[in-house]
């Protein structure tokens, strides 16, 4: 019988991580699931960067999170994201998205359009004690809101 040593503690901490990483993003984002938001989300998660976003550079506790979660998805409410690369490193997890919801509810005064709308980024998340303590993002928000206003490049 041949045994097989078991892995270290960081590489299981980083197999953890990318598995915490995906069922939030279905849990939380795509679902909306604020019932879940302990599961994940660590009791102090800093926003360090993320241009637009009216959380930007704040620390919000979980009912904060809750409320973030609720705001962010009251505009879309089907939204998705579709992750395409997931990459850790340290006790970080990088991943690049594709995102996609219908305009139902107000965003930034624009009412709602029913128009399906999508967004792509890249999200840097930082984990502390396996659930997520805060993120460094760039979103293309000024696509989103070309794709609402109806812009397009031949207008000009």
């Amino acid at each position: 019988m041949v045994k097989r040593s078991p892995l270290s503690t960081t590489e299981d901490q980083h197999m953890d991580n990318k598995a915490v990483m995906s069922l939030f993003m279905k849990h939380i984002w795509n679902e909306g699931r604020e019932d879940m938001v302990e599961n994940y989300v660590a009791p102090q998660y800093k926003i360090h960067h993320d241009p637009g976003d009216p959380w930007h550079g704040k620390t919000l506790n979980l009912d904060a999170f809750k409320n973030r979660l609720r705001v962010s998805r009251a505009p879309f409410p089907d939204q998705c994201f579709t992750t395409r690369e997931m990459i850790e490193e340290n006790n970080n997890v990088a991943i690049s998205w594709l995102w996609q919801g219908s305009h139902l509810g107000q965003l930034a005064g624009i009412k709602p359009t029913g128009k399906m709308i999508t967004m792509s980024g890249l999200t840097i998340y930082y984990f502390e004690n396996g659930k997520l303590s805060g993120h460094w993002q760039m979103a293309d928000r000024l696509g989103v809101f070309q794709q609402l206003s109806s812009f397009s490049p031949e207008q000009n």
